[in-house]
Order: structure tokens, then sequence, then C-alpha cells
């Protein structure tokens, strides 16, 4: 009995929604269209898709999307740094508030709240990137109400938290599936050398699987060429499902 009930088990889920308090962040969410003036701007929403699609090309043993999962969580790691000495800076002005004056959180009285479908660990760190920016925007916005910083400066910081966050999507936006195996280069077929040709030299320890993203996935081997059309396929889908 107790086995046929662990065989019936289903996956787990969780509900999750994101809470922004200030315009900057919700604009960052959800990027820009492009128009025939301006081009287009990846928002968060967009990077979450690309971060999943490439954990699924590192879980299908394409060493591209492994090298990729690697230059992404180091950049992530850099905007964290980059946001945190903004806001250490911010502190530094807002220590010298007197101490008879006491400020609260500035909170948006009706945020926005949406909801995620997140399924790549990269995903959400970026997730936790907007959240501090939102923070930062916030506590930027207040300290120019309370007169510790001028406009000019307020906006300085803003645009240089914001510019963080695009420059991260846009070496997302930047990554391609492409198709091949770590059999592939070590048969040093056809495929293994169009990729090459096309998507440069991999580090070898990356090629050889010594060298993974903290985050990576567990590598499933495809065994047919018929299996790489439907990884392909599956590459274009739209990441709408958890």
């Amino acid at each position: 009995m107790s086995e046929s009930i662990q065989l019936n088990l289903g996956a787990l889920r969780s509900a999750m929604k994101l809470t922004l308090h200030t315009h900057h962040a919700a604009r960052i969410w959800h990027g820009r269209q492009a128009s025939e003036s301006k081009n287009g701007i990846v928002g968060l929403s967009g990077f979450v898709s690309m971060m999943n699609k490439m954990k699924r090309g590192a879980e299908q043993d394409d060493p591209y999307s492994d090298w990729w999962m690697i230059r992404i969580e180091e950049k992530l790691i850099a905007c964290k740094t980059e946001l945190a000495t903004i806001q250490e800076n911010l502190d530094q002005l807002m220590a010298d508030i007197p101490h008879a004056l006491s400020i609260g959180d500035n909170l948006n009285i009706q945020p926005v709240t949406l909801p995620l479908f997140v399924n790549a660990q990269l995903g959400f760190m970026a997730v936790y990137l907007l959240t501090q920016f939102d923070d930062l925007a916030r506590r930027l916005l207040l300290a120019h109400h309370t007169a510790r910083i001028g406009r000019r400066d307020m906006e300085r910081w803003l645009d240089e938290g914001a510019h963080v966050l695009r420059s991260l999507f846009g070496l997302a936006q930047q990554y391609k599936y492409s198709g091949t195996t770590r059999d592939d280069f070590a048969a040093n077929n056809a495929k293994a050398r169009e990729a090459r040709e096309s998507f440069g030299e991999l580090p070898q320890e990356v090629l050889e699987g010594l060298w993974r993203s903290e985050f990576a996935p567990p590598i499933t081997r495809r065994r047919s060429t018929g299996d790489t059309h439907i990884a392909a396929a599956a590459e274009d889908r739209d990441d709408t499902e958890r």
C-alpha cells in the first residue's frame, strides 16, 4: 500500500508572487517593446525565460549552455556587488539624519504584485537582484524627499542601478542553444566543428564537464539524432509552465 502511494505522488509546486513598490523596478520587470524610434529592451520576465532555456540546454549535455550558465552566474554575483556598493553609499548619506527624526520605510500604498513562474535558479537570483533594486529605488526616492540628495544625484544612482540589471539581461540575450553534446566534441564530428565556428572555443574543463555552474542540472544524455531534434524544438517553447 505504501509503495503504491509513493508511485502516485505528483510533482512539488509552490505558488510564488513578487511585490514591487516602484515604477523603476516595474519597468525593469517588463522591459520595453521595440518601436520605430527605439530598440527593444528585454525585461526580467524575458531573462527568466532565457534562463529556463539555458538550463534545459545544460541538462541536454550542451557544453555551450554549461559555459553560459557559468558566465551568467558570475555576472549575477558581480551585479549584486555593484548594487550593494550603491546601497552602501546611500547608507552613509542617510546616517546623518538627526536622532530626533524618525523616518519609516518608504512603501507604496498600492504596490504591484506579479506571479512568478521560474524553473531556473539563475532566474531566481535575478529576481533577488530586482527586489534589491526596488529597495534601492525606494530609499533613493526617500533620500531625495528628505533633502539628503538632490534630484541629479538621485537620478544618476537610479540609472546606475537600472544599468546593472540591463547589462545582465543584455549578456543573456547573446545565448543560443548549440544543439551539440559533449559526445559530438569527443568524436570531433561535423556538428562539433560547426559549433566551434559559430560559437567559438570552449575552456577544456567545461568541455570535459569538470567545470559547471553551482546550479547546473544533472545531465540527461541523448541517444539519437532524433532526440536532438526534439530537444531543439523544446528549446523554442514558451516558458509558461512550472
